[in-house]
């Protein structure tokens, strides 16, 4: 499907909200940012992040695939059906489905050195990190560790251990949690092969919280 199609889910349905009353994550947004982004460019929205955020942050093992195939090699995702083995679920759907609402395939390291740059300050300033750094109540999906605070496609975390900027995210055989510290020196990646959320398998995902919060303060262990 094209980005304008996936954006026609969403055309037909009544505001949820007043804009700017209040907070709710959404991923249509991120497909219509996407558009804009080859709007003011004049370039596919592949071809900006290559150039903007892959190449100058040095991921070599990160791709924004277009087609239905993922890139080869890849983590395998998986959806528990018993008493049958898990299913595969790694091609469900095309793997740039969500194009840029999460069509990125990158390795757990490379989605390390992401978050370092991109919560540390390595792909903009000024104004701009200003306005993303101004946060209101509310939470990525899942939610990440500690309270839950939401700015401008990034998130933060406050554990009492320390505090993150980061983000989630989960889509059909995985779940994600990145996040760093505001001058990129500390961070944590977590990658779990299955779907999970406060809703989806929720005695399951209450265990992967309790790792992303072990794991964000394993990162401030030496303080």
């Amino acid at each position: 499907m094209s980005p304008r199609q996936l954006i026609e889910y969403a055309a037909d349905e009544d505001l949820v909200f007043p804009p700017g009353s209040r907070y709710e994550y959404s991923n249509s947004d991120n497909v219509l940012i996407g558009l804009m982004v080859e709007a003011a460019s004049g370039r596919p929205y592949g071809q900006e992040l290559a150039a903007r955020v892959f190449g100058p942050l040095g991921l070599q093992q990160t791709s924004f695939p277009s087609s239905f195939r993922m890139p080869r090699p890849y983590i395998h995702g998986y959806e528990p059906a018993p008493p049958l083995p898990p299913l595969d679920w790694s091609e469900l759907i095309a793997a740039g489905y969500t194009w840029a609402a999460g069509a990125v395939v990158a390795t757990p390291l490379d989605l390390n050195r992401f978050v370092r740059g991109y919560a540390g300050g390595a792909l903009f300033g000024g104004t701009t990190r200003d306005a993303q750094l101004t946060f209101v109540p509310g939470s990525s999906d899942p939610p990440g560790p500690g309270t839950n605070s939401a700015g401008l496609a990034i998130f933060r975390y406050e554990a009492d251990c320390g505090t993150m900027y980061g983000h989630t995210g989960n889509i059909f055989g995985y779940t994600q949690f990145a996040a760093a510290t505001l001058d990129g020196a500390r961070s944590v990646a977590v990658s779990a092969n299955e779907q999970l959320s406060a809703n989806l398998r929720p005695e399951i995902f209450a265990k992967l919280a309790r790792v992303n919060e072990l794991a964000l303060c394993a990162a401030f262990a030496d303080d």
